[in-house]
């Protein structure tokens, strides 16, 4: 009997991303059977192109309970005790604080360090590399669900079996418009609320110092931000914003958030390819606005990338039956409250709790607590993140004056922080209800 319930409990993941591996550790830790589509050809070795992120206190609590050796993500990441925020004049490049809080309980990892550290604590069996996704079809008393995808290299197709299909295709969800045909993250009116590019875009790099660099570019970027290896810093200017924060093995991920028109961007992605004109003019509009040694930084990173900034409105539902939304497919949102990587963490754990405790013949009751767990808690969020974005790029916002650094009140201030995310209080509330529901 029980080797028939193991048989009858499978799930079909849809992308190999950290929602994707967050999804298969959740359900491989209740005994369900776990395949993973992805189309890339191989998992991701070193540190290819990619950009640093930010572990909250409840993320860092979920992968050490995944893997078998919790220290492996002490020792792949830094840690950021420190959020503060400061006003760089851009004439005469002087930084003044604004806000710091000393009690930021996050830690810096770089993408694939943290995929690399999920995905080798899982079997490599249970990934289909360089398969691509085509279509999905439920069976008539939905207990069953078909995947149909295309073997890359040879253009094979297979059909795939299971209960249940999570999609963890990111921010471009093809499975999520099967059921929002209409959601895009493109704006096209001001009719379609659901459709919103944020008015801004973001430089983004990694500087790899190992060795290589001019040792003085690390000495002048300590001087000017003593707090590297601990602090997240935000550096506002006038109508734009820069993060900068160390990773491990001697990196700089910094970040510089630049208003202008929505780009054209011809691939689905929201990535853009660079030329060297368009990188030498970010530069020169680096170098009005931040200090020399940032400057510098971002001068010595290798392949600087662009991506447009988009979210959409929250979604009030994100389960169809056998199938369920998880990470940026449920809820895309800008990056300024560090929540894109953790709420996808947390997505995978509701829904892991919610299907052990429903079990694969209640699919429907789990999939609709996982809803009602997760929505009102993201909904907030994203949201959130576009008004802090917004503050910190000078755009307007309904009832409030555009936000100026060096007139900054002290509301605005509050505004500024980090731990004034709805929930950000709430790790242990979260976990408890995950845990006990």
């Amino acid at each position: 009997m029980a080797e028939k319930q193991k048989k009858k409990s499978k799930v079909i993941i849809v992308g190999g991303s950290i929602a994707g591996v967050s999804c298969a550790h959740a359900l491989t830790s209740i005994g369900w059977q776990v395949v993973v589509i992805e189309k890339t050809a191989a998992p991701p070795t070193g540190s290819p192109t990619g950009a640093g992120l930010g572990l909250d206190s409840l993320a860092q609590m979920l992968i050490t309970s995944w893997i078998a050796n919790p220290h492996l993500l002490q020792h792949a990441t830094l840690p950021l005790t420190i959020d503060q925020n400061q006003a760089t004049d851009s004439s005469t490049k002087v930084s003044r604080t604004l806000t710091r809080d000393e009690e930021f309980n996050f830690r810096a990892a770089h993408w694939a360090d943290l995929h690399g550290l999920l995905y080798n604590a899982l079997p490599p069996d249970i990934f289909l590399w360089d398969h691509q996704f085509i279509s999905f079809s439920i069976s008539e008393d939905k207990s069953y669900i078909k995947v149909k995808a295309k073997v890359l290299r040879n253009d094979k197709i297979v059909e795939i079996d299971g209960n249940l299909l999570v999609a963890a295709d990111g921010c471009l969800s093809l499975i999520r418009q099967n059921f929002l045909p209409d959601l895009k993250l493109r704006y096209i009116s001001q009719c379609n609320t659901l459709r919103r590019y944020s008015g801004y875009c973001a430089w983004r790099g990694v500087l790899d110092f190992s060795g290589r660099e001019d040792p003085k570019t690390i000495e002048g970027i300590r001087k000017a931000y003593p707090d590297l290896g601990k602090c997240l810093y935000f550096d506002l200017g006038s109508k734009t914003h820069c993060v900068l924060y160390e990773l491990p093995n001697k990196r700089l991920n910094w970040i510089f958030y630049v208003n202008q028109p929505e780009p054209e961007i011809k691939r689905n992605s929201v990535t853009m390819k660079v030329s060297e004109d368009m990188i030498d003019e970010m530069m020169k509009e680096a170098e009005k606005a931040w200090v020399p040694e940032l400057v510098k930084v971002m001068k010595e990173t290798k392949n600087p990338f662009l991506n447009a900034i988009y979210d959409c409105d929250p979604l009030r539902q994100i389960y169809w039956d056998n199938v369920v939304l998880i990470g940026d497919a449920a809820h895309p949102t800008t990056p300024h409250g560090l929540r894109s990587t953790n709420m996808s963490i947390l997505d995978a754990a509701v829904l892991g709790k919610c299907l052990e405790k429903w079990g694969v013949e209640n699919l429907h009751s789990a999939l609709g607590e996982y809803q009602s767990i997760r929505v009102p808690v993201t909904s907030k969020q994203v949201l959130h993140s576009r008004k802090l974005g917004r503050i910190k790029q000078g755009l307007h916002l309904p009832n409030r004056e555009q936000f100026d650094p060096k007139k900054a009140t002290s509301e605005d201030l509050k505004d500024l922080q980090q731990k004034n995310m709805p929930f950000f209080t709430s790790v242990y509330y979260l976990l408890d209800s995950i845990l006990h529901r």
